[in-house]
């Protein structure tokens, strides 16, 4: 193993502690971190559509596949981008309030989607 392969006192850049980046790594460092920013991100907003997901779920009485169907028809239609969306869905369940076009977007899609039968139960006539 060479001194730079990792001994776990290594700077994030691949240098030694105290010691400042060459004119090589210094690029590098700052691609790898706005990955990292980027990921972080990804990981939030992934969190923050499950769970518009699962107020889809429980609200709309749709499967989590349809709850995603309903998002991404809902972001198509009113311009807004789905993690957007999403935000909006979850202050809408705590407090009650979402904008006009996305409320009817919304109502509008889960209308077509309908709500799921459960598997074995046969709805009344």
């Amino acid at each position: 193993m060479t001194p730079d392969a990792g001994s776990g006192t290594d700077e994030p850049g691949g240098g030694r502690p105290g010691r400042a980046p060459s004119e090589e790594e210094t690029p590098r460092i700052a691609e790898l971190q706005e990955e990292i920013g980027q990921l972080k991100e990804a990981v939030t907003s992934h969190a923050v559509v499950d769970q518009a997901i699962g107020m889809m779920v429980a609200l709309g009485r749709v499967t989590p596949d349809q709850g995603w169907c309903v998002l991404r028809e809902v972001s198509q239609h009113t311009n807004l981008k789905l993690r957007n969306v999403a935000e909006l869905i979850l202050v809408w369940g705590r407090r009650g309030d979402l904008p006009p076009d996305v409320l009817a977007a919304l109502e509008e899609t889960l209308d077509r989607y309908g709500p799921a039968v459960r598997p074995g139960y046969d709805p009344p006539p």
